[in-house]
């Protein structure tokens, strides 16, 4: 039987969500708080919003739900905003099925969808999230109305040498300095208090993910993807070589607008937050009139 992820600490998994709940305050309430069943395990949906195109947001890996508050009061004023814990990376979710192939964690989105009788979707991925609604959109597209990519993993470039150093260091030692070392890498300055690092570090110290590790959609499969998409690149993100990135993104997204922000970085600030409301928002206005 395969894996399932799981957190292996109580006191731990406590603490973790006081940090979640503290990281929720960061935006407004939600309007309802949902938990779909799907062949893999329950999934955690908070709406905001109750009127205006669905926007559906997918956070970073194992960030959690509450890390795209900055998005929540600027997206709901005219649109129904659905943010979810990903199926295997902690959070509420609760993953009882393994997930063993890419098209399974596409299929898995799919069912929450389907049970929230969502079309026309307008889908916003952050970093891995990012490949999470690039996957979807893959092999679900009739269901989206657009697709937003904001600093994308491996959608059209690998993790850089860096990435994945980094991340083989702190697999060997898991310790809090090389944590904050890696953040400050990632970032280009000491993030360790923001409340979405604090969210993530918390869950690693505790959660145990099962999902597949993502690579890179063949080059075929994205030329043939007609989902308008949206994809702004961090100039100064650490984890991948944005310029070549972009510049495949261009080539093989037939349907797409391309940019790169020279000084953004793979974390977002509250600055970062608002430009890309905007941006969003524009993008989607534009394709939906």
């Amino acid at each position: 039987m395969g894996k399932t992820g799981a957190f292996t600490d109580d006191n731990g998994r406590d603490d973790y969500f006081a940090v979640y709940r503290e990281t929720m305050t960061q935006g407004p309430p939600p309007a309802a708080v949902l938990d779909i069943e799907t062949s893999f395990g329950t999934t955690r949906v908070y709406r905001h919003g109750e009127n205006g195109p669905p926007i559906m947001l997918l956070h970073g890996l194992l960030a959690g739900a509450p890390s795209c508050a900055p998005f929540w009061a600027p997206l709901s004023a005219a649109h129904t905003v659905y943010t979810l814990d990903i199926l295997g990376e902690g959070g509420h979710s609760v993953q009882t099925e393994p997930i063993t192939s890419h098209a399974e964690r596409a299929h898995c989105l799919d069912e929450v969808l389907d049970a929230l009788h969502l079309t026309g979707v307008h889908l916003v991925g952050m970093s891995s999230g990012g490949w999470q609604a690039t996957n979807y959109a893959l092999h679900h597209p009739a269901r989206l109305a657009t697709l937003t990519l904001l600093d994308p993993t491996t959608v059209t470039a690998n993790f850089s040498f860096g990435a994945l150093r980094q991340g083989l260091l702190l697999k060997l030692f898991p310790y809090e300095w090389r944590w904050r070392r890696f953040f400050q890498w990632a970032a280009g300055q000491d993030i360790s208090g923001d409340p979405a690092v604090r969210l993530v570090r918390a869950l690693t110290r505790v959660y145990r993910p099962a999902v597949p590790f993502q690579t890179c959609p063949p080059e075929a499969e994205l030329r043939a993807m007609e989902v308008p998409t949206l994809a702004i690149f961090s100039g100064r993100s650490a984890v991948h070589d944005s310029a070549t990135a972009a510049a495949r993104a261009r080539a093989w997204l037939p349907r797409s607008e391309v940019e790169v922000w020279p000084d953004l970085g793979h974390y977002f600030s509250p600055a970062d937050f608002r430009r890309m409301v905007e941006r969003v928002l524009h993008f989607v206005d534009v394709v939906q009139a």
